[in-house]
């Protein structure tokens, strides 16, 4: 991946690539709503981001909870007592449930983790619904320039770490190799919910961390040789009624080979 500062006298606007052009029109116009893309939405306010969530990574609720940080009865007290009125971190902090600060670090995780995977490419065009608020209310807003630099910074560590992506999506398997070099506790745990079954999403809500972590972790693991992603198998070719069946005996081997490659053609 090139360098994301291709010229440090550049303003910042030009250095950055455009992860989403919608984005920085609404940042520009100082919009408030939110920004629903693919695999996560986005909330403004002001042009200044106050919120994400994605279904790849834990929300804010499974990370203060999982953590230690809340008990679950005061998440759902402060829901129930401050949801309508989108001021439910405010209340968790006013009421004693939560510190300011364990809050703001905590949302500012939960923020990064989800605008990481909601600004993924995709094919998908955004929406955006103007005056829609998040529940949790204000907290830390966030500028668009400071999430966009954070997920490419995101992108380019994993890269360094093992450049191959497919172990962030697809269900995961363990190698038959083994280390030299002992693995730390948390990738243990980590490694102990690789079944073939599990996406590294679905490995991050059973532990209750942000998702990004765990894929850094993967990576590192699919770098030592000890996890992979579990590869799509190709369908058998359905027979396509009407077709005639060539033979496969003949003179000319080239021949054979064409039939072979035009049939493996039509099974894809």
């Amino acid at each position: 991946m090139s360098a994301i500062a291709a010229d440090p006298d550049a303003p910042e606007t030009d250095r950055l690539p455009v992860l989403s052009p919608m984005l920085q029109r609404l940042a520009a116009e100082r919009a408030t709503g939110a920004l629903m893309r693919d695999r996560g939405t986005l909330y403004l306010a002001d042009g200044q981001v106050v919120h994400a969530e994605s279904p790849a990574t834990p929300g804010i609720d499974v990370l203060l909870t999982t953590g230690g940080t809340l008990r679950h009865e005061g998440w759902w007290d402060a829901v129930a007592q401050a949801g309508a009125g989108h001021r439910v971190g405010r209340y968790l902090v006013d009421s004693g449930h939560v510190p300011g600060g364990a809050l703001e670090l905590c949302h500012l995780g939960a923020l990064y983790d989800a605008a990481f995977f909601a600004l993924a490419p995709t094919g998908t065009p955004a929406r955006f619904r103007y005056g829609v608020a998040h529940w949790i209310g204000p907290v830390r807003p966030v500028p668009v320039a400071a999430v966009e630099r954070e997920t490419l910074r995101r992108r380019e560590f994993l890269d360094r770490i093992w450049p191959d992506p497919a172990c962030d999506s697809a269900p995961l398997l363990r190698t038959a190799h083994g280390t030299d070099a002992p693995v730390p506790t948390r990738q243990r745990r980590l490694l102990e919910l690789v079944d073939g079954f599990r996406t590294a999403s679905d490995i991050a809500q059973a532990l209750g961390r942000s998702a990004f972590h765990i894929l850094v972790d993967l990576r590192r693991l699919a770098a030592a040789g000890l996890v992979e992603a579990v590869r799509a198998q190709p369908l058998p070719a359905a027979e396509t009624p009407g077709r005639i069946t060539l033979p496969e005996v003949t003179a000319d081997p080239d021949i054979a080979l064409l039939r072979r490659l035009r049939d493996a053609l039509e099974a894809l």
